[in-house]
């Protein structure tokens, strides 16, 4: 199994101090205007993907849908997480790109 990009970026993010992760703090990173990326678990609740989808939509912010509570939570050294906001716009658009190669893939 190769090694996934987009969790790797994610872990780097994380030990940077770039990432937020939870309902709350996601949710307080997209309304602050400090998030530039919003990545939901594919597994989240259809409520969450929703509340989220639609915030993201009225604050401008970009979303994925990507990966299982449990990967995310791993590729940042925490449980599970069902979303998580990268704070960093270079690390947001370094995620992007990479995300975009694995729906050509």
């Amino acid at each position: 199994m190769k090694p996934d990009n987009v969790l790797s970026m994610l872990g780097i993010a994380a030990k940077a101090g770039k990432v937020s992760s939870g309902s709350f703090l996601t949710e307080h990173a997209v309304k602050s205007g400090g998030a530039h990326l919003v990545i939901v678990a594919e597994n989240a609740s259809e409520n969450t993907k929703k509340k989220f989808r639609n915030m993201c939509e009225f604050y401008k912010t970009k979303l994925a849908v990507y990966g299982s509570m449990e990967q995310l939570g791993r590729s940042i050294g925490r449980k599970d997480r069902a979303m998580l906001a990268l704070t960093d716009e270079g690390l947001a658009k370094a995620v992007e790109s990479r995300l975009l190669q694995k729906s050509t893939e």
